[in-house]
């Protein structure tokens, strides 16, 4: 038997014995390829520091060595917070659409930092972008957020934060109706709402984390 031919079957023999390692090193290779490409058409680290605005939106500049007024642990925000709440507002995660409490709410009344207290967003500035989560033309005053850029999913996007403790409410978009034409796609579970005339929340176990901070 000539050589041509035994190799080939030899070949054949091992992918057929050792056919779930081919195809675990096709993924693997596969995805690195994707990877690479993805990240080629992307952004370097460098020019993302330098950019002041993403879709017309400028980014909140802060001094260098800035922190925020209330800062607490990782371990004290997981022990004030919800679970869900810390998902989002500390880990950036997102809640489901239309499967949240506030994303429908009709209520007149001001919507409050889940983390802070601090006053957020006003009713009269909700409206019902059909996306399934709490949408606001604007914030209740400019300083009540911080833009800050998200380049996470191989995309560019204007991450929302409170501006006292940078915790995570959701983004913003240019497809929203008004002047502006901003959407502030934001969580339910990174607000409290309060019904017009109501008190402002208490965040239950933050004033004490803050006096016990390491």
């Amino acid at each position: 038997m000539s050589h041509w031919y035994i190799i080939p079957m030899i070949n054949m023999c091992f992918l057929v014995r050792h056919s779930r390692l081919v195809i675990l090193l096709l993924v693997v290779v596969l995805g690195f390829g994707v990877t690479a490409v993805l990240f080629s058409g992307g952004e370097d680290t460098m020019h993302r520091r330098q950019r002041t605005e993403i879709d017309g939106i400028p980014l909140t500049v802060l001094d260098e060595g800035f922190q925020y007024p209330i800062q607490l642990t990782s371990e004290q925000w997981k022990q004030i917070m919800p679970p869900m709440t810390y998902q989002v507002m500390r880990a950036k995660g997102t809640e489901r659409a239309f499967a949240n409490p506030l994303w429908d709410n009709k209520e007149p009344g001001i919507y409050y930092s889940a983390a802070t207290g601090q006053p957020l967003f006003h009713s009269d500035d909700k409206y019902d972008s059909g996306t399934g989560w709490p949408s606001f033309t604007k914030p209740i005053s400019p300083d009540a957020v911080h833009y800050i850029g998200d380049y996470s999913m191989f995309m560019a996007r204007v991450e929302v934060v409170d501006s006292q403790s940078g915790s995570h409410l959701g983004h913003v978009f240019m497809d929203g109706p008004g002047p502006s034409g901003r959407r502030y796609c934001m969580n339910s579970a990174s607000l409290i709402f309060v019904p017009e005339g109501g008190e402002p929340p208490i965040i239950q176990g933050l004033q004490e984390a803050l006096e016990n901070r390491p």
